[in-house]
């Protein structure tokens, strides 16, 4: 039906992460307004059913993931309006796009309140991070720079996840808990085994561990052509010390540990060429410390704090070449040893190391005055990035660049509701930043608004208004690269560079680039509706339409005879809006939702489409409960559109229809049997737009980047899992 639409055929977007249902065998038709009504505090620091935050808020807990049975962490995000990924077979890590706005930190993603800012420049997304799904217990995303106060620099939205912990494992009641959990998968093979354990030591201490192993063969996409080097093997540790040494005082302790082994790069196909190929060892590694003081005789307090250590740390070798060894290569690589001045030698070891210190400290005062119930809300945070990039021969010392960067701010929101009916948030968030690297130095602050106003006429229905500014500090990268790209061979064309080098083209420094302002007019609506047709059953829906002018929006240009120049400048100002909705209808033995978006981007001044502006979709989901409602089947059928309004030089991503089936099995609550099938159509699609050249008059893709983006065919997969707990 879809699979040829265009944009405009294809309206409307994913299905709603809560409109998965949770698969629980003593579930109750009174049970499905709370499988509905998951709590939040990214959108406001302070705690709010999301179903009823005044903003674009999703949740995905973990019931929902043991349904997706996701390969990588992207999958479990798959039914939250306006989010949408860039990624490829061959690297395992996840770039996220929040309404048309990726890269360089536009969206921020927090692990535990650890800021994940890893970046590195290549034929993929200039932003990712890297997370075994395995460890998540739950994500809150917020869309748009709505969530101005939780971070510096989310023009684009928040990723916000929660990893397991004590409560995941052991249940109220009980004193220890151990789950296990075994997944296998066809497509090449797939397997999956994780263990994880907690024990109450003292009424006031928790401790709680665990790992994971994963291995993926090479899959191939829906028309059989196999994914090159999309294997990988991923090992994950985390631990967690909870300890409670006064009344109200929490303190947690936390660390993970995170290594995944792939091979990155698409050799030549026939006479087709590829890229270089690296075998790759990545880690990340994370360190938390969080102290919450809250009680319910001290509502002028409620503190949260949490500082935070992580690296991402990426080594690769160089284990193939684009083609045999020649002696254009020698007096580089040395006789008989293959390579170039963009990729470097065979056997030769690259490097690109990022460390982020941070953290972020709020407190809650909650006060009533003349009827109104307030809480307002001060805090303060900051991070300071470091980036190390080592190439002996390539080119990577040029693309990504080494530096060092401070991003901060500070800021106050009153939230104020009279009786039933209004509700009014006003904030006011201060950012300042400082980077420095390769000669260059910058800096800058601004002051950002925020004001929500929601009302409730009547019970279940909440129209609500928002405007609120975010502030995205430029990376290091933006405004620090310098230098030549390199040519393969001393006979390729190339111009001259400042630096005294000879490039394909020149890559210039903007000591003057301006960071970017999202200002967001947003109107939505959320509805809320119990025993709607039969006493126990729900029905929850948020409707919202959008426009973020982004003033001063950075992107790569291209000037200069023959383009010889590229540098980062600022657009005067990029438009996208859109509208976006989620729904669920739960009557506890079946369930069925609607969701969908569509989204318009430019450039005001010239009218050319944005390129990251995310295709329309319409996504359907239906389930039933039976046997008790110990069997769940479920199916959700996205029909996604193509985005053919983005600039000339790139190829749109195809239309598509994504169809995924879910059963499951809960004979007691300690046992979960799980069977899924993606794909189920075997569609065979590229979801996103990639580069292309032009040669000689000719456009041609790059194609390590069209190979690589193949998503993967159909793929079926088994999971059990097994939990045991005492006292």
């Amino acid at each position: 039906m879809f699979g040829t639409c265009s944009r405009a055929k294809a309206l409307l977007l994913h299905v709603s992460t809560f409109a998965i249902a949770t698969v629980t065998a003593n579930a109750a038709h009174a049970q499905a307004a709370q499988t509905l009504d998951p709590i939040t505090v990214v959108a406001t620091k302070t705690e709010e059913r999301a179903s009823a935050t005044l903003a674009a808020v999703s949740t995905v807990r973990g019931e929902q993931i043991s349904q997706i049975m996701p390969k990588r962490f992207s999958d479990a995000l798959m039914g939250i309006p306006g989010v949408y990924f860039q990624e490829r077979g061959d690297e395992p890590g996840t770039s996220v796009n929040i309404r048309g706005l990726q890269d360089f930190g536009r969206v921020a993603v927090v692990v535990d309140g650890a800021r994940q800012n890893y970046q590195r420049t290549g034929h993929f997304a200039n932003g990712a991070f890297y997370l075994d799904p395995e460890l998540v217990g739950g994500v809150d995303v917020v869309r748009g720079p709505t969530a101005n106060i939780y971070g510096s620099g989310a023009i684009g939205g928040v990723v916000s996840v929660r990893t397991k912990d004590f409560e995941d494992v052991v249940r109220p009641g009980e004193r220890w808990g151990v789950e296990g959990h075994t997944q296998v998968g066809t497509n090449h093979a797939r397997g999956l085994v994780s263990g994880f354990g907690g024990v109450r030591v003292s009424p006031n201490i928790d401790v709680f561990a665990g790992g994971s192993f994963t291995s993926q063969s090479n899959y191939d996409a829906g028309d059989g052509t196999e994914v090159v080097n999309s294997w990988n093997k991923v090992g994950s540790a985390i631990g967690k010390v909870t300890l409670r040494p006064a009344d109200g005082h929490e303190v947690k302790l936390g660390g993970t540990f995170q290594n995944f082994e792939y091979d990155f790069g698409q050799p030549a196909r026939g006479t087709q060429s590829g890229v270089s190929v690296y075998g790759t060892d990545l880690t990340n590694t994370t360190a938390t410390a969080r102290w919450k003081f809250a009680r319910p005789d001290t509502p002028l307090i409620d503190w949260d704090a949490n500082v935070y250590w992580n690296r991402t740390e990426s080594e690769q070798t160089k284990i193939r070449h684009t083609s045999a060894a020649s002696s254009l290569s020698r007096p580089l690589c040395g006789p008989g040893v293959a390579g170039n001045p963009i990729s470097g030698c065979v056997g030769d070891v690259r490097g690109y190391t990022l460390d982020t210190v941070g953290f972020d400290a709020n407190n809650t005062s909650r006060f009533e005055a003349l009827g109104w119930r307030n809480a307002l809300t001060l805090g303060a945070d900051a991070f300071n990035d470091k980036v190390e990039t080592f190439d002996p021969h390539g080119n990577s010392n040029v693309t990504t660049p080494g530096g060092e960067r401070t991003v901060g701010g500070g800021f106050a929101q009153m939230k104020s509701n009279y009786s039933t009916w209004l509700e009014i948030i006003g904030a006011l968030r201060y950012d300042t930043y400082e980077l420095s690297g390769l000669g260059t130095t910058t800096s800058g602050d601004r002051l950002s608004p925020k004001i929500t106003i929601g009302i409730t006429p009547f019970r279940g229905f909440t129209p609500y208004a928002t405007y609120a500014e975010g502030y995205r500090a430029p990376s290091l990268t933006e405004t620090i690269i310098s230098g030549a790209h390199a040519r393969a061979t001393p006979f390729e064309p190339g111009f001259p560079c400042p630096d005294g080098n000879v490039g394909l083209f020149c890559f210039l420094p903007n000591p003057n680039l301006k960071a970017e302002v999202g200002k967001n007019k947003e109107v939505g609506v959320n509805l809320r509706y119990d025993d709607v047709f039969a006493p126990g059953d729900s029905f929850r829906g948020k409707f919202n339409v959008f426009r973020n002018d982004v003033d001063d929006f950075i992107e790569m240009v291209s000037f200069g005879s023959s383009n010889q120049f590229y540098q980062y400048q600022n657009i005067p100002e990029a438009r996208i809006e859109g509208a976006e909705f989620e729904t669920m209808y739960d009557a506890g033995s079946w369930f069925a939702g609607l969701a969908g978006h569509t989204q318009r981007g430019h450039n005001v001044a010239t009218g050319v489409g944005l390129l990251r502006i995310q295709p329309d979709m319409l996504t359907t989901t239906a389930g039933v409960r039976l046997y008790e409602r110990k069997m769940t089947v479920s199916v959700r059928w996205s029909a996604v559109g193509s985005n053919t309004d983005i600039p000339a030089d790139y190829v749109p991503n195809d239309s598509y229809n994504l169809v995924n089936l879910y059963v499951g099995y809960q004979p007691n609550p300690d046992v979960l049997m799980g069977f899924n099938v993606d794909n189920l159509l075997d569609e065979t699609y590229r979801p996103y737009a990639i580069p292309r050249a032009v040669v000689g008059g000719d456009p041609l893709t790059q194609n390590d980047t069209l190979w690589a983006s193949l998503a993967p065919g159909i793929t079926f997969k088994g999971s059990l899992k097994i939990r045991f707990g005492g006292t």
